[in-house]
């Protein structure tokens, strides 16, 4: 069964027993998810109401950009568990042969890209949906503005979950023009999210 077809509680006691999957990418992804939903639930919170007329179009924009992204993030979930996955059926291939050590070592090798590739991933889509975010600060209902908040903080825990997801399997990709590449655009959109939400966390709570 898929995580996400899971019940709540059922996930939550897979997650917190010694199964090594799902982890902390799986997680991520579900952050990113969740800080989706609740901006596009703001969003859904303001569209139609006539005291906030003015901010009609960012907030039917927000949400339908929201789609995507939320469906992705969700797809996320299994994906980073299914390359996890990946890895550890390639550890435990036969190594008696040279034949059998060569399969052994791309099967390793393409399973890390694989596991790096999915939470870079994870990173870009929590980061889109970080912008999309912004977009409804001071221009939203302003009675769901802590859920605005909340969704700040889920997008801030994706990025920053999936960046550590990333950079525990990059000594481990054999490609080296694609290691730097994720290593470079991963810190990059590391630091710029932190300094975003730092500053629109500060933003919701002084509205509050």
């Amino acid at each position: 069964m898929k995580l996400v077809d899971m019940q709540v509680k059922e996930y939550l006691d897979v997650l917190k027993s010694d199964a090594p999957a799902p982890g902390g990418g799986s997680v991520s992804a579900l952050a990113g998810a969740q800080g989706v939903g609740l901006f596009m639930m703001v969003a859904d919170l303001t569209l139609g109401k006539e005291k906030y007329a003015d901010y009609q179009e960012v907030c039917r924009e927000a949400r339908e950009k929201g789609v995507a992204l939320y469906e992705e993030l969700v797809e996320s979930v299994d994906k980073d568990t299914e390359a996890f996955n990946l890895v550890a059926a390639a550890f435990k291939m036969p190594k008696e042969t040279e034949e059998e050590k060569a399969a052994r070592r791309k099967a390793i090798a393409d399973g890390t890209l694989v596991s790096t590739e999915v939470p870079f991933r994870t990173m870009q889509l929590g980061y889109e949906g970080l912008q999309l975010a912004r977009t409804l600060i001071g221009k939203s209902n302003p009675n769901a503005a802590s859920d605005l908040g909340v969704a700040i903080l889920n997008l801030t825990a994706c990025i920053k979950g999936a960046w550590l997801n990333v950079k525990i399997n990059l000594p481990g990709v054999k490609d080296e023009a694609k290691a730097e590449y994720y290593a470079a655009e991963g810190q990059k959109m590391y630091d710029e999210a932190d300094a975003i939400a730092s500053k629109l966390y500060e933003e919701v709570a002084a509205s509050l």
